[in-house]
Parts: C-alpha cells; sequence; structure tokens
C-alpha cells in the first residue's frame, strides 16, 4: 500500500466495560455504543486492543498496526511492545473502590508485567458535593494500614477532596485513591489494568459474592506519607492561535488540552504516536489527504510518520503523548515565551 493508504488518523472503536458502578451517561451523553439499561462503568478509548472503524485498515487492532506499521505508527518507541497508554472515559455513578496501583519495578517482579501504573484524571463532570479519595489525612504506616482495614476505620484517615468539571488530578503509583459517586472523566495511564483493592464498600459482583480485594499487595507498594496536593496547577502555551494547556507531563506520558481558533489549527506529533480525543465539539481532521470526522468523545490515534495533524475547525480536545520528547516539550515552552522558572514549576508537580 502507499504511505498515504496507511498513514492516515486512526479513528478507534472503544470498548465498552460493564462495572457495578457505573451508569448510563456513557450512551446518554458520550455516544458510545453501551447497553444505556445495563450499568456500564468505562469506555476504554485507546488500548492495543483497540480496533480502527475508518480508512483502508478498518478491523485492525492497534496491536496489529504495531506489528505491521513499526516506526511508522510509533516512532522510536519499541513496537514490539504494548502500546504504552491506555485512555478511558469513566461513568462513576456509585464510588468505585478504594485502591492503589504497583509501580513498574513492583509490577514486573511480582506480577511478572511489563509495568505498573500512574494515571491521571481530567473531570469532564462531576455533581454538587463529588469527591475523590486521594491519600491520607496524615502519615500512617502499614501496621495502622492493616489494622484498620481489619476493624473496618480506614475511612477515617481518608483524605476527601471536592471536585469541579476541568480539573486534572495526577497520581503516581501507589497513591492511594477512589473515584467518588457523581462523576465523570478522562482517565489516562500507563498501558496496565493491574489494581489492587482494599475497600469496595461491602458491594458484592454478578455472582452475588464480594469482589476480590488484594490487601496484602495494596499494603506493599502503598505510600504512607499524608496527601497534600489538590489539582494540578495548569501551564498554558499559545502559538498561531492554538492554545496547548498542559496538564499533565511526565516521562510515561503527557497530557494536553488543545483548543483551536475558528480558522483551525495544526499538532505536530514530536517523532510519537498520540491520541486525540474530542470533547463536547465534532472535529474534521486530516493528515495530508486522508480526512476524518470524530463525534464528539470519539478518538483517534495519529502514527509518528504523518509529522502534522491539520484540524479544520474550532474544537476542544485532550491528547495524550506516550513515552514524550520532555526535552522538546521544553523547547516547545521557551518559544512558546514561557520563563524556565515557570516550565520547572509545572514539572516539579510530576517529580
Amino acid at each position: 500500500m502507499a504511505a498515504a493508504d496507511v498513514l492516515y488518523p486512526y479513528r478507534l472503536e472503544p470498548l465498552e466495560k460493564p462495572a457495578i458502578w457505573g451508569g448510563d451517561a456513557l450512551a446518554a451523553r458520550y455516544g458510545k455504543a453501551a447497553d444505556p439499561h445495563v450499568p456500564t462503568g468505562e469506555s476504554w478509548e485507546c488500548w492495543d486492543a483497540n480496533r480502527v472503524e475508518n480508512g483502508t485498515l478498518t478491523g485492525r487492532t492497534l496491536a496489529e498496526l504495531r506489528h505491521d506499521l513499526g516506526a511508522e505508527l510509533m516512532g522510536p518507541i519499541d513496537s514490539r511492545r504494548i502500546f504504552p497508554v491506555l485512555t478511558k472515559i469513566i461513568d462513576a455513578r456509585a464510588a468505585l473502590s478504594v485502591q492503589v496501583h504497583p509501580d513498574d519495578a513492583y509490577a514486573q517482579r511480582v506480577e511478572h508485567q511489563a509495568n505498573g501504573k500512574t494515571e491521571c484524571w481530567y473531570i469532564l463532570a462531576a455533581e454538587p458535593g463529588a469527591e475523590l479519595i486521594l491519600g491520607w489525612t496524615r502519615d500512617t504506616d502499614r501496621a495502622e494500614y492493616e489494622r484498620r482495614v481489619a476493624d473496618g476505620s480506614l475511612g477515617d484517615i481518608l483524605r476527601r477532596v471536592p471536585v469541579a468539571a476541568r480539573q486534572t488530578y495526577y497520581l503516581p503509583a501507589g497513591s492511594l485513591h477512589a473515584i467518588g459517586a457523581g462523576i465523570q472523566l478522562f482517565e489516562a495511564q500507563q498501558a496496565s489494568d493491574l489494581t489492587y483493592r482494599i475497600f469496595d464498600w461491602n458491594r458484592v459482583g454478578d455472582d452475588g459474592k464480594p469482589r476480590q480485594l488484594h490487601v496484602e499487595k495494596a499494603g506493599d507498594v502503598l505510600d504512607y506519607r499524608a496527601s497534600k496536593g489538590g489539582s494540578v496547577a495548569p501551564l498554558t502555551l499559545a502559538a498561531d492561535g492554538t492554545e496547548r494547556t498542559l496538564l499533565v507531563a511526565n516521562p510515561d506520558f503527557t497530557l494536553e488540552h488543545v483548543r483551536t481558533p475558528a480558522g483551525g489549527g495544526r499538532i505536530f506529533t514530536a517523532d510519537r504516536p498520540f491520541t486525540l480525543t474530542a470533547l463536547d465539539s465534532p472535529l474534521d481532521v486530516r493528515i495530508g489527504g486522508a480526512a476524518a470526522a470524530l463525534a464528539p468523545y470519539a478518538t483517534i490515534v495519529v502514527p509518528a510518520a504523518a509529522d502534522v495533524l491539520e484540524l479544520a475547525s474550532a474544537g476542544e480536545m485532550l491528547v495524550v503523548r506516550p513515552a514524550p520528547d520532555l526535552a522538546r516539550l521544553r523547547d516547545d515552552a521557551r518559544l512558546a515565551g514561557c520563563p524556565a522558572p515557570r516550565l520547572s514549576a509545572f514539572l516539579a508537580q510530576f517529580a
């Protein structure tokens, strides 16, 4: 096939996941194909098993594209390994379990998986009074953690944080957390589904039994220090009318909110693939002569070899870049007139 036939915006077919804590918003508000009568918790927007639903590669999974296209899709990222990020839209009608994720070293040593799970949340909507659980109200230790799990008093030292739409929260591996009821959010994370549940609000699964807990493994990986942080302080850069707001930046991935003006704009690949999820408005995007239309909350993957994605109209979107070139990010910030201390302060949030 010619390059134009295989290098285009790959619109991905989402994978909906039912959950006892989910609702109907993924179908009713976010346009997903989920059954509105079945509680659905997650729509996996970009995952190695998602299939392309447009163009000449329709039906191929992202994993198959890695194999077939290699560096044309992945740039310098190892194409033999799973696509490095997983993105989701989550509808928490009820609270999720209190949980924690392991870091890379623990995942490799204990679970024999390539990496652990650091993640972040961009809040799409939140009901009045909605809150997250983010760590501890004070320093604790494993002995107290285990005692409180056993006697049911763990909630006494969980830190609760009220949330609002458009806030971003960063959760490095080891952070105790839970999404509270009445929250819809976009999640970007390392490509892992390793989750250690600590407490699940005494719920039962479809089989009528309590869902499995992982108290011992959670105890191995928890950060027991008091949690003080709240939402991320973002960093906005502007160039040629396109507004880039950096929300998260670490060696595993970056998350940006991008706003384009009425005349459209451009997003460069920077020699890496990236995912793009439209927000409230539809988007028309193009790579060379290949165009794709995105409904609100649809997701594309842009191959590294494409160089640039053209956006034909105004809109807002979330962009996730796996294994980003942070040196180039610094250069972009400098060219946009961002003082170095301001960029350093932003990046320090993810150190």
